[in-house]
């Protein structure tokens, strides 16, 4: 069995030009090779996988050839690589030092490449300053670092600073492609384009996710093989999961996020994904941004097809509550249910069922037939309503405040609008809250005015018993606080009017908050419309709950005061 070599070993740079994705930095390098303009001291940062450390050895390799020297050359006897992580102390840094003073045998230069100078300890950062400020003139420092902001100020000033950037998609598809090519390995386009994808700008990385999916799949690298191989969710599943968002085919798309999860995914990584290829098909709505897209032609046409059959306005609104439920997802207690509730909110951006009922609005017409008058029924249909001649805002108020005459003729009744009811107003703000319970406060105004509405009296038993039972009620259906509010205090009957009195003015808040559903329930169950509540604060209730031991055998005392006997008798303790 042959000794295998991976990639990343085996394809490393000999040259500058064999450098991926760092054109500007491997330029800069050279002319300062040529024009003899090279610092002393150089820092090399950037994330890992990106070419620093290659960089730093063919740079270190250049110093020292000529035109006199073969190819294969590596003045191995100049170059001295020191590893900081694991080499951090003073005595490794004073060591170094001693050994610089002392000139090349071969070349003109001594190379000194220090890996993850970061981890290097402040004392030795401090040991280093003096010689990385004045170096012999045949020594070159060359720093390597992931880390750039763990380094002391003192020892970047006295660097010259290269900034190796990530590796883009494109360029890192471009090499993988060459590797392919070297190793007679048929890669699709998709295939190589998710590698790219998964290295995260990191060639290194890349070039070891390559020998795994070459690994796994042979001499044939398709796009299934590489998402099997890798566990990502590719661009199918999500062109999928937007026809079925678009079709409104809300359970369809609940099976299908249950088989993403079944095959190990996470419901995060989903959604967040799902952001953004709403994001994509939004770049793909403008010729000018499409170029924004990094995949490859095949998938970028299709992307350019979805996109057409998106709104602005759908894409917008799906990337609020994708990016709404990203944010939300670490913080909540039921994760499967928060995607899940988000899936149907986008499946139903473009749904166009039944409006919603508002019944609730609208005097209904058992109120007139009892009048003696025949109301007229509210066409939905816009033709007929632009036909309809509409009464003045005036003659509804007379029609909602005013008595009504039983009259021969019947009367054409409109539906009765309160005042704003026009306006739509939000279920999520504040304001709109506060204007809901206003349009109820007045809608229990229009029917309390009216003569006909019972107003039997009502007993203290009776209200009593309404009360609890409705309390039991509202507690079995999980609105567990309400109900132990309500059985705070016992309500008080005086004429029309509930008497309620409590410690603070939250429950008070809370109990507001609640009235209309329970006013109406006793109302229709007394059969007194007068009702109403009337809640007092009385912070003076509080004190009388024991709350220490010593208020509890008090309270205890009061009850029975042989409890004192006892205690003398046998000498307890509270």
């Amino acid at each position: 069995m042959e000794h295998f070599v991976v990639s990343a070993r085996k394809y490393r740079p000999q040259t500058f030009k064999d450098v991926v994705g760092q054109q500007a930095i491997t330029n800069t390098l050279l002319n300062a090779i040529e024009n003899n303009h090279l610092a002393q001291a150089l820092l090399f940062t950037g994330p890992r996988g990106v070419g620093k450390t290659t960089c730093a050895r063919i740079l270190a390799k250049m110093i020292n050839s000529d035109g006199n020297t073969s190819d294969d050359e590596d003045f191995a006897f100049n170059i001295f690589e020191l590893d900081a992580a694991s080499n951090n102390s003073v005595d490794d840094i004073r060591n170094l030092t001693d050994q610089v003073r002392i000139p090349p045998q071969v070349g003109k230069y001594k190379v000194y490449i220090i890996d993850e100078v970061h981890m290097l300890s402040q004392s030795a950062f401090n040991a280093f300053l003096k010689t990385l400020e004045e170096p012999p003139k045949h020594c070159i420092f060359i720093l390597a670092t992931t880390e750039k902001h763990k380094i002391i100020p003192t020892i970047l000033s006295r660097c010259q600073i290269f900034d190796f950037k990530r590796i883009t998609v494109t360029d890192a598809k471009e090499y993988l492609k060459y590797i392919a090519e070297e190793q007679d390995v048929q890669a699709e386009d998709d295939a190589l384009h998710i590698i790219a994808q998964k290295a995260d700008g990191a060639m290194r990385d890349a070039l070891s996710i390559f020998d795994r999916v070459v690994s796994f799949s042979g001499k044939n690298l398709t796009r299934q093989a590489v998402t099997e191989n890798l566990n990502v969710l590719d661009y199918e599943t999500y062109f999928e999961s937007t026809d079925l968002i678009l079709e409104n085919k809300i359970p369809d798309l609940l099976v299908q996020f249950n088989t993403i999860l079944s095959k190990g995914f996470d419901g995060h990584h989903y959604i967040a994904g799902l952001a953004s290829h709403f994001r994509d098909l939004m770049v793909c709505k403008n010729q000018a941004t499409i170029d924004l897209l990094e995949v490859g032609d095949e998938t970028k046409q299709k992307y350019v097809d979805q996109s057409r059959k998106t709104s602005n306005t759908f894409l917008l609104r799906g990337i609020e509550l994708a990016n709404d439920c990203d944010l939300k997802y670490k913080t909540s207690k039921n994760q499967r249910l928060l995607v899940e509730l988000t899936l149907m909110q986008l499946a139903s951006i473009t749904f166009d069922g039944e409006k919603k009922n508002d019944r609730h609005f609208i005097i209904p017409p058992s109120y007139f037939q009892a009048k003696g008058i025949t109301p007229i029924p509210v066409n939905r249909n816009k033709q007929e309503t632009q036909t309809t001649s509409r009464p003045s805002n005036i003659e509804k108020k007379k029609v909602s405040k005013a008595k009504i005459t039983t009259a021969p003729q019947p009367v054409s009744v409109p539906k009765i609008s309160i005042d704003n009811a026009k306006k739509s107003t939000s279920g999520l703000s504040l304001k709109s809250i506060r204007k809901k319970k206003e349009h109820q406060i007045k809608q229990l105004d229009v029917v309390i005015d009216e003569e006909d509405l019972p107003t039997e009296p009502v007993s203290q038993e009776a209200l009593t018993d309404a009360w609890n039972d409705y309390a039991s009620a509202i507690s079995k259906k999980g609105e567990k606080i309400l109900a132990s509010i309500l059985q705070m205090d016992k309500p008080k009957l005086k004429h029309t009017a509930i008497h309620l009195t409590y410690s603070n003015n939250t429950n008070k808040i809370e109990l507001e908050r609640a009235q209309f559903p329970l006013l109406a329930y006793l109302r229709k169950r007394l059969k007194n419309y007068d009702l109403h509540l009337e809640i007092i604060v009385n912070e003076e209730i509080a004190k009388k709950y024991a709350f220490t031991p010593i208020e509890k055998y008090e309270k205890l005392k009061e009850k029975n005061p042989n409890i004192e006997l006892l205690k003398k008798a046998f000498g307890l303790d509270i």
